[in-house]
């Protein structure tokens, strides 16, 4: 009898693809907010490189000792370019991932529709239990 329970749909690969797409969507927006919240601190942490290596040629300037700061700006401007490059990379995948988001929304949207219009689910009004 448990089987009467399943609603019967134009083939089960609908049902399947339509859990898989909710099961999916929650993750891919998670994701999408985790990799936003890493660019903010790539940027944050790129404006804090820029502004140390700008305070060691302001002291190097200033010293009266002969202590050479050069390999240190050196090694923070390296550092800097490879926040650079993985804020690059961070928003490349953000990109990504919006677009599967986009397409994920889309997909059930479209999937939704088309089991509605076969009436294999009735739409239900919000007063309704």
């Amino acid at each position: 009898m448990a089987a009467s329970a399943v609603v019967a749909t134009p083939s089960g690969k609908d049902a399947v693809a339509e859990g898989l797409l909710d099961l999916l969507k929650p993750a891919i927006q998670n994701l999408d907010l985790h990799v936003h919240s890493v660019r903010e601190s790539q940027v944050e942490l790129r404006e804090h490189i820029d502004n140390l290596a700008t305070e060691l040629c302001r002291i190097n300037e200033h010293q009266k000792v002969a202590l050479d700061l050069d390999p240190y700006v050196k090694k923070l401007l390296n550092a800097r370019r490879r926040v650079v490059l993985v804020n690059n990379i961070l928003q490349n995948a953000q990109e990504r991932l919006r677009r599967l988001n986009h397409n994920v929304a889309k997909e059930t949207a479209r999937r939704k529709t088309m089991l509605e219009a076969s009436g294999a689910f009735p739409s239900r009004s919000p007063s309704k239990p």
